[in-house]
């Protein structure tokens, strides 16, 4: 009986087991790869007088050897060649499966295309002209359903088929235009002139591809100085022409290949509108338009967040002023005791200054949900990928830095969707720059404090626009210094285009704000309490506070306490910063949890709940501080050390106290540094 191998490859997710498993039955073994732990499973059948073995490859997405997968599944293809490969492509999601399939066309293997999920596509209102677009691909293509068996018979002729059919050349070939082409037939020249013996049966044009690429383990080969300096050249050449590395530039000409016979061979009510989201797509992701369009939506975003959240936190404030109200009711007039001052001043003044923001936080995370559930944020990853390409990152990376804006433990946490080690720890590094949500509490004080209603919108955006430029000038230094290194390509998936559901923002706008209530109900409760012992105790003696005023007692009892005493010795310290020892004693309790920082404020001004609360504050603050010194402290409480839970969490993904440690001071001298400047420049201008 003849025999056929046949290496059985496809995205993850593409239901390629299922077709292994319908193609053999219980027929299969499984073991490992040689050397690896990546597992490898075989299986047989028989048809049509052959004993067909098929092999199941690791799930990859493309051949370009950067991960153990993506290795092992080219070099099984390279080296043991395969009589067939068959590749098992998501029939409704083609477009982003097809990329692989251009790769092993690049490799001219003899291929066969099972369309899988055919019946999901179907539903979806796809409609395939298959016998077109096999013309194109030069590849029998088969529809299967894996996990219903059905197709088993039509994909098993068509494997037979290829092997019987007698090679040919192709007569389609991807084009990557004029100036890459002329870049790979230099390099074939020189490979041709220096007669290596180690071209693969995929022959002199892939090879070329793949140095020009520089992929590791087909530079690792060319060791001929001739080779390697035809390739250096060509790089080059093709970076000041691109502005971008010629392996992206290859990427988006295989993209824009599939496009091409995407739309030349489906039709359906599902591909209009992905037509549609092309249209808006050539806006909102345009090189010149997309950056400025993202800037102009967050601008928005904040101006909304203020004005829309003005008059709902003004209800809550009246909420806990009446609250503090009723509290003090329980006490005589004038009353000194500490329980009455824990409950108003630690309790209602902690808890309460931080959320009355609350209707803030929620109106922020609303317009996120909105942006993100349209399908937006993939476009603003989309968009920032060139630039995050350029400080050795890529779009992936800016995931985890969007999650960042309402948490960074959570965004460092996403970080592990990064499969590069020096990008992943890059990432965690700068995304404690993201202003979280913890921070927009602090924004939310000081800015009305001191700027006036129509500034306040452009302040907040100003102050999240300097942390994403900081994260990138950081993120670039860390590529040029500690992670050293190559960036690997990455292909964003960007979705169509939806209307979002009431329900969906609603949901993901209460888990975000949900999240923020339960930390003031317990983490924020038991700092105010502990900073509330700290800044009343110890207390003067009667006879000191005899002859003072309300104010001045406060104050004396302020400065005497053990916060006070703190605040004191490091006064001197960010005195330059243009902060006080009142700043200061916030700033330490930020570090618990920045939203702690207004909560202390309101425990150092002594702002009890049934005085106004933060309104009160506002006015205080203005009577203390200018509005340089406002600006500073949110750009020190923006770069400075992030809180307890972000550093617990980096030490955990890094696995190293070192890595938390490094962030923590690296950030806060980062902090200090760029604030005295600000302050000092600012003071200098009056």
């Amino acid at each position: 009986m003849k025999r056929i191998r046949v290496a059985l490859a496809g995205n993850p997710n593409s239901g390629k087991s299922s077709v292994f498993n319908m193609l053999t039955g219980a027929h299969q073994h499984v073991g490992n790869y040689p050397g690896v732990t990546v597992e490898k499973k075989e299986g047989v059948c028989t048809y049509d007088g052959y004993q067909i073995e098929i092999i199941d490859l690791p799930g990859t997405y493309s051949l370009t050897a950067y991960s153990t997968e993506e290795l092992i599944a080219r070099d099984y293809v390279l080296d043991e060649t395969p009589d067939v490969v068959v590749d098992v492509v998501d029939a409704s999601n083609l477009e982003r499966n097809l990329y692989l399939a251009t790769q092993l066309i690049e490799m001219n293997v003899p291929l066969v295309l099972a369309f899988n999920m055919s019946d999901l596509a179907k539903r979806r209102g796809i409609e395939f002209d298959l016998e077109q677009l096999s013309r194109l691909l030069e590849a029998r293509i088969v529809p299967t359903v894996g996990n219903k068996a059905q197709g088993r018979e039509p994909l098993l002729e068509a494997i037979v088929a290829t092997v019987r059919q007698a090679e040919t050349p192709r007569a389609h070939r991807l084009n990557y235009g004029d100036e890459i082409e002329e870049e790979l037939a230099k390099i074939e020249a020189v490979l041709v002139e220096q007669n290596v013996e180690w071209v693969p049966r995929s022959g002199l044009r892939w090879v070329a591809v793949k140095l020009l690429e520089q992929d590791d383990a087909v530079t690792a080969k060319a060791v001929h100085p001739e080779i390697r300096d035809a390739v250096a050249r060509s790089v080059e050449h093709l970076r000041g022409i691109f502005g971008d590395e010629p392996e992206i530039v290859m990427a988006d000409r295989r993209y824009g290949f599939i496009s091409g016979a995407c739309q030349e061979t489906i039709a359906s009510s599902v591909e209009r509108r992905h037509d549609t989201s092309d249209t808006i797509d050539a806006v909102v992701t345009n090189r010149v338009l997309g950056l400025p369009i993202f800037l102009l939506l967050m601008y928005m975003v904040f101006w909304l967040t203020f004005t829309l959240g003005e008059y709902p936190m003004m209800a809550l404030e009246w909420f806990f002023e009446w609250a503090g109200a009723t509290v003090a009711g329980f006490w005589p007039a004038g009353s000194d005791s500490w329980v009455k001052s824990l409950l108003i001043d630690g309790i209602l003044g902690g808890v309460g200054g931080v959320v009355v923001f609350l209707p803030n936080i929620l109106l922020l995370f609303l317009a996120i949900a909105i942006l993100e559930d349209s399908g937006y944020m993939a476009r603003a990853a989309f968009v920032m990928d060139r630039i995050m390409h350029k400080i050795g990152l890529h779009g992936k990376s800016f995931i985890p830095m969007l999650i960042g804006f309402g948490c960074s433990v959570p965004a460092i946490m996403a970080t592990r969707i990064l499969e590069n080690r020096r990008s992943r720890f890059t990432t965690i590094m700068v995304i404690p720059l993201m202003s979280c949500g913890a921070r927009l509490t602090i924004y939310a004080l000081i800015i009305p404090a001191f700027f006036p209603h129509q500034w306040r919108g452009p302040v907040m955006w100003l102050i999240y626009l300097i942390g994403i430029v900081l994260a990138v000038v950081c993120a670039k230094v860390l590529r040029l210094t500690i992670f050293r290194g190559e960036t690997m390509p990455f292909v964003m998936e960007l979705p169509p285009y939806r209307v979002p559901t009431l329900k969906s923002v609603l949901i993901h706008m209460w888990q975000r704000g949900w999240l923020f209530l339960k930390k003031a109900g317990t983490v924020i409760l038991g700092i105010s309490i502990v900073l509330w012992a700290l800044a009343s105790f110890p207390k003067p003696s009667a006879e000191e506070l005899a002859e003072l005023n309300e104010q001045q007692r406060h104050q004396t009892i302020l400065e005497r306490s053990i916060i006070g005493r703190v605040g004191h010795i490091i006064e001197p310290v960010i005195r330059p910063l243009g902060f006080d020892w009142k700043v200061g004693t916030a700033l330490i309790g930020a570090t618990a949890a920045k939203e702690v920082f207004v909560s202390q404020l309101g425990i150092v001004y002594a702002v009890g709940s049934e005085e106004g609360g933060a309104e009160v504050l506002r006015r205080r603050l203005q009577a203390d501080y200018t509005p340089l010194v406002g600006f500073c402290i949110m750009l020190f409480c923006l770069i400075s050390a992030p809180c307890v839970g972000t550093v617990a969490m980096t030490r955990q993904e890094t696995n190293s106290w070192r890595w938390a440690t490094f962030q923590f001071l690296a950030l806060t001298g980062l902090a200090y540094g760029i604030t005295f400047l600000v302050y000092q420049i600012g003071s200098l201008w009056g």
